[in-house]
């Protein structure tokens, strides 16, 4: 397991690839925290050329220049950053060595008998800690600030159906305390822990925060958000909006690694949707069949489960559209999502998987934006609500709301998995308005954020051809076809109810482009 170095004013994460002034990631390449690493585990000894190119180069020839290029940026942050240039020594003809500040090693896998003593039992379900904030300046205005501000980020957690957020008078003590994050972690019994800063300069104001695994020390993620500071409550509101949505989809990503190193048969209902996750979110046929049954014998586990259902209707939406467009997947679509707006009241992501459900199978656009509605009023900060309600405004041809709500849904969860749909939704919109160069440069968004994914080459093909680059379109077509051999685009079309405007554009497109109707 990664361990965590800790000298001076720094803390490098070398499993997470992150180095830290404070709290504050610094921004230093893949390579040169590759080599920062091996140089402060190695601390005052030498460490020779071949070892740091195996390190930072495995199994390529590389030119001495490269290692050169890297130490100085080492060298450069380091002197810029409160630390020295001469912390990484020269040794002519030989390698370099680290001969700053003691090095201080945290190693995940050392438990003492002591702390598994004290450690809280975990809640069967993902838990979170908010720690107070640390204010950099010293300014008690600033003080007020941060602590609002951890509030709001509490509030909205807590919002979140099936998170565990410990409440905020039980971390207010922390803020005299400096203690080691997994320390944290064991006395709240809790497997995350968030950690932040708030820096004002001039005008402005700048906070960082991060969210660690306190059970081995790694960070699940890192922001830094840098704001002008006019309206100091709409300041609170923007920054602790947008740090629970990003929260959200990282702590289910940590999740799905975590229930990754279970063994099968000790997986519970939550484990198996976690397990199924990935697959579902893939959006293609073969791998939600998988998904499906995982999802059954959560089902099975735990008949009132609403995340299972909404989950299982969005496999059975991608059957009808990529399996055959067989009225059997359209109606399990429709009856799973149903089972999930009775069980899932108050549970955000349930209902939006089941109204997007409802929507594009059902073709009850009212019925899901009354979901949509209702998962908002539940978690405003849902990434995924904006995300799947634009894929709905842009196959309804309201080309202008679905630009509004993908790039919304982008701004909460930068890298969500469904990131895909997002940029489909701009595509199809801005090709609806004539758009057609902001188009394909959506469509190939949305092909990097999931080329496998057929309807991400519809996308691509159909902006391609509106700008007469008919070859090239052909080429996404035929990648349409590899991934879903069946697909007819006016099936297609009817399947979701697709805007005749919108229909007609992407018709048009698409035959040019060679697909099939």
């Amino acid at each position: 397991m990664a361990r965590i170095f800790a000298f001076g004013p720094y803390r490098l994460d070398a499993g997470a690839g992150i180095l830290f002034r404070g709290t504050e990631p610094v921004a230093l390449g893949r390579r040169a925290i590759a080599l920062l690493a091996l140089l402060v585990e190695r601390e005052g000894k030498p460490v020779a050329k071949e070892a740091l190119f195996e390190k930072a180069w495995p199994a390529q020839a590389i030119e001495d220049s490269n290692l050169t290029v890297q130490i100085a940026a080492i060298r450069r942050m380091l002197d810029e950053r409160g630390g020295s240039a001469s912390w990484i020594e020269t040794l002519p003809r030989r390698g370099y060595r680290y001969i700053g500040p003691a090095v201080a090693i945290d190693d995940p896998d050392a438990a003492t008998a002591a702390a598994a003593s004290t450690q809280l039992a975990l809640p069967d379900r993902p838990s979170i800690a908010v720690l107070p904030f640390s204010s950099l300046n010293g300014d008690r205005a600033q003080d007020y600030v941060a602590e609002g501000m951890v509030d709001d980020i509490v509030t909205g957690l807590a919002r979140i159906k099936g998170l565990f957020v410990i409440a905020r008078h039980s971390t207010a003590p922390y803020r005299e305390r400096v203690l080691d994050v997994k320390q944290i972690g064991r006395e709240l019994g809790v497997r995350y822990v968030l950690e932040g800063s708030v820096r004002k300069s001039g005008s402005n104001i700048r906070v960082n925060v991060q969210m660690i695994d306190a059970s081995t020390g790694a960070h699940v993620w890192a922001e830094r958000y840098d704001r002008a500071s006019d309206d100091i409550f709409a300041l609170q509101d923007e920054i602790a909006l947008s740090a629970v949505g990003a929260i959200a989809p990282s702590i289910r990503r940590a999740e799905m690694d975590r229930v990754k190193r279970k063994r099968p048969d000790s997986l519970d209902a939550y484990d198996l949707v976690l397990r199924a996750q990935p697959d579902v979110d893939s959006g293609m046929p073969e791998r939600v069949t998988r998904a499906l049954g995982l999802l059954e014998r959560a089902i099975r586990l735990d008949p009132g489960y609403a995340l299972a259902y909404g989950n299982a209707a969005m496999c059975h939406h991608c059957l009808f559209l990529r399996a055959g467009w067989q009225e059997a997947s359209r109606a399990a679509s429709i009856h799973h999502a149903r089972l999930a707006l009775i069980h899932g009241q108050d549970d955000a992501t349930a209902l939006t998987l089941a109204g997007f459900s409802i929507g594009m199978d059902g073709h009850d656009r009212g019925a899901a934006f009354t979901a949509f509605e209702a998962a908002l009023a539940i978690s405003s900060s849902s990434a995924l609500t904006y995300i799947l309600g634009s894929v709905m405004l842009g196959w309804g041809g309201e080309a202008e709301q679905a630009i509004v709500w993908s790039e919304r849904g982008m701004r909460l969860s930068p890298f969500d998995p469904w990131a895909f749909a997002a940029f489909d939704a701009q595509a199809m919109s801005h090709l609806l308005r004539g758009r057609y160069k902001e188009a394909c440069s959506a469509a190939y968004k949305s092909v990097h954020a999931n080329p496998g994914h057929s309807i991400t080459y519809v996308q691509l093909a159909a902006a391609l051809a509106k700008l007469g680059r008919l070859e090239d379109a052909k080429c996404a077509a035929a990648r349409v076809l590899e991934l879903h051999p069946t697909f007819r685009f006016s099936r297609q079309f009817a399947g979701v109810n697709c805007a005749p405007a919108l229909a007609e554009a992407l018709g048009q497109a698409l035959l040019l482009a060679g697909l099939p109707e």
